[in-house]
């Protein structure tokens, strides 16, 4: 079944939030980085304009760039929220980033309604996404995979010629380079990595230049 990918670019940290959605007009929104009414309006906007009927929020992980709207989806939409367990511990840590960083308004997340393990396929009518777990960068951090339609959205694993930072907490160089050689890296090399800062990129071109490459 054909999905279609819509990005936006949010926040002061240009954090790239996307809504998959099939012809069925089923939609998931990914990584809500909306953090200005401006950009809550940019995201329903879009969402009203294509009729499309929001299933389901999900988080590649839970750094605050990429929960800044979570309430506010789960809110106006009455969806169910995905995340991985492991990543529960960041979730709680994002107000305290917000304070460090000097945001200011930033509403904390819901705690989510259900939690995803490697390896589990999500299906929401025609979309269908297979969960792979990426730890590294963030201990729950998550890829969802779609085989057929060739394209992975992978969080900041890798962030087009370049790898997400291992520096905040639960961060870890290690892990991350075994993530990226034996589970990104090992998809189809025509593979579209759609990542959570920048362009896009593929599996096959990060393969052959990549920095992880050379650390």
């Amino acid at each position: 079944m054909q999905l279609f990918i819509k990005k936006f670019t949010f926040n002061p940290f240009q954090e790239n939030t996307y809504i998959v959605y099939g012809q069925d007009k089923s939609a998931v929104i990914i990584d809500p980085g909306c953090s200005t009414s401006f950009e809550r309006n940019e995201l329903v906007n879009f969402i009203d304009d294509n009729n499309l009927n929001v299933k389901a929020l999900l988080n590649t992980h839970c750094h605050i760039d990429h929960v800044f709207g979570n309430a506010f989806v789960m809110e106006k939409y009455k969806v169910d929220f995905y995340m991985h367990p492991l990543d529960i511990p960041l979730l709680a840590l994002a107000e305290r980033s917000a304070q460090v960083y000097g945001i200011d308004g930033f509403v904390p997340s819901p705690q989510p309604t259900q939690l995803i393990e490697d390896g589990q396929i999500l299906k929401f009518d025609d979309i269908q996404l297979n969960v792979i777990l990426g730890p590294g960068h963030a201990p729950g951090h998550v890829m969802f995979y779609s085989l057929e339609n060739e394209f992975v959205i992978s969080g900041d694993i890798v962030i087009q010629g370049a790898f997400g930072r291992v520096d905040l907490p639960g961060g870890d160089i290690e892990v991350l380079k075994n993530t990226i050689f034996n589970r990104l890296f090992t998809l189809p090399d025509e593979t579209i990595i759609f990542s959570g800062h920048g362009g896009e990129s593929t599996v096959g071109i990060e393969k052959v230049s990549n920095m992880i490459l050379k650390v």
